[in-house]
């Protein structure tokens, strides 16, 4: 078969609309700056789908040489490999009637990235409990990349964050390229902020935003309640990463768009390349009415960055609250911050 043909089939067959979102970004981003007219359907649909997905992966992460796992690790996902010490452990969920047990509720201690102390607990509380949820955007170097998570409030103060990653096996490091390749596993890690936050603001030296959102307690609780079924569902049929159709902002946007088609939300989350290109989320969720702000959106983000909190607060035992002291500012109201610091 002509390698032409099968690039063209297999694209299709993996990137039917994903690619197409990039390829109108790209020609955007090109319009932007060359002030140009750019026309791209000279070239055919299936070829510029090809070219749009090796410039996205290319100019964001470059090239350097891959470790794949052999043939057979990667026809078929699993559980039972040599993982990482991290990821060794699955969350699972217990639920009776609107009682929760969370097993396995991650809270690594760190000394650096590599050194620390790998700690799981279990975590039992009622459904109702939950009150709000936050959106958490983590930018890569290159700000168009980002990791996104979500942590979601009890009325104790407590708060359950849960991120969708790549389950790394020993000496296994993450590659955009080898994600499209059944190189990976999927895994929700289901923590503590002081472990998921204090580990990238700290021990990573990466900028991480906290956004509060406007769903209600109840969507909070039902948006929860669908992520325990996905873990639950991993942890009996598990499934391969993929860098662009089963990513953490993905995951994300699967759990959200379905909460909103359940309660007849007529303006339902549209896949677009914002959510291809994760970095720009935070923007999508502002423009949609997502995030509870009265302000604009770059005073938004200027003060849901947390690392300096984050660091002043390493080790308070309410952590939580304390990296969250100015988002009453984000609803024009003074925070406790910047009453300190008057």
């Amino acid at each position: 078969m002509d390698a032409k043909i099968f690039l063209a089939r297999a694209l299709n067959q993996q990137f039917p609309h994903i690619s197409r979102v990039f390829v109108r970004f790209v020609k955007h981003w090109l319009h932007e700056r060359l002030v140009t007219s750019v026309k791209i359907y000279p070239f055919g649909r299936t070829m510029h789908k090809l070219i749009g997905l090796t410039f996205l992966i290319a100019v964001t992460f470059g090239c350097k040489p891959l470790q794949v796992n052999n043939l057979q690790d990667r026809l078929q996902p699993s559980n039972d490999r040599d993982w990482n010490v991290d990821m060794s452990m699955l969350p699972t969920a217990e639920v009776v009637g609107r009682h929760i047990v969370l097993k396995n509720v991650r809270d690594c201690i760190y000394a650096t990235e590599q050194d620390f102390v790998i700690r799981y607990f279990d975590k039992s509380f009622d459904l109702d409990q939950i009150q709000s949820v936050d959106f958490i955007l983590v930018p890569f170097k290159n700000p168009m990349i980002a990791h996104t998570m979500l942590s979601f409030e009890l009325d104790n103060g407590d708060y359950i964050s849960v991120s969708a990653e790549i389950r790394t096996e020993k000496a296994e490091k993450y590659s955009p390229m080898l994600g499209i390749s059944n190189q990976f596993e999927l895994i929700y890690v289901v923590a503590t902020e002081r472990d998921l936050i204090r580990l990238r603001t700290h021990h990573r030296d990466a900028d991480v935003y906290i956004y509060p959102t406007v769903a209600t307690p109840e969507q909070s609780q039902a948006l929860f309640m669908s992520i325990l079924e996905r873990i639950n569902g991993l942890q009996q049929t598990p499934e391969f990463y993929h860098t662009f159709k089963n990513n953490c902002t993905t995951n994300i946007y699967e759990h959200v768009t379905q909460l909103q088609r359940e309660q007849s939300i007529v303006n339902v989350l549209q896949y677009n390349w914002q959510i291809l290109l994760p970095g720009f989320t935070d923007r999508l969720a502002y423009d949609q009415g997502l995030l509870r702000t009265n302000v604009s959106f770059l005073e938004t983000k200027r003060l849901a960055l947390v690392n300096d909190l984050a660091h002043i607060h390493y080790d308070d035992p309410h952590f939580s609250q304390k990296i969250r002291s100015r988002q009453q500012a984000m609803l024009g109201l003074d925070s406790a911050d910047e009453i300190m610091i008057r």
